[in-house]
């Protein structure tokens, strides 16, 4: 979860909502992403879909089998979906959204990681103050 902070990180330095994604295969971490949606003005450039994305890539395979995502936040249903689709084996994320209603958690384990709360709060409380 430490490297997904590093990543939430990156995202807030570029005033994008603090999000950081890292997938691991074996004691390896294969991708790295975080949320860039401002920058990119686009939709769909989350930290998760940005990490399969490079995951994917890397192993030459859309099939993320053996996988583990660790993501400071509980991904959205679009997420989900992908993380489901990439058959990926599990997620791990470090503080919930109280908007998001749970899509299907038979692959994510909350790990609950004040870090990963406490960028986000200071985050919107910084946007708020704009």
């Amino acid at each position: 979860m430490k490297e997904a902070l590093k990543e939430a990180k990156k995202a807030y330095k570029k005033d994008e909502v603090p999000v950081g994604a890292v997938i691991v295969k074996g004691d390896k971490i294969i991708a790295r992403g975080h949320n860039l949606r401002e920058t990119k003005q686009d939709v769909l450039a989350h930290a998760e879909i940005i990490c399969i994305h490079r995951a994917c890539k890397k192993l030459n395979n859309w099939r993320l089998e053996g996988c583990t995502m660790y993501v400071t936040l509980y991904p959205c249903n679009m997420c989900i979906g992908a993380i489901k689709q990439s058959r990926m084996d599990m997620v791990y994320y470090g503080a919930k959204d109280d908007k998001i209603v749970l899509y299907d958690d038979s692959l994510t384990y909350y790990n609950e990681n004040k870090e990963c709360s406490e960028i986000l709060k200071d985050f919107f409380k910084k946007l708020r103050r704009k």
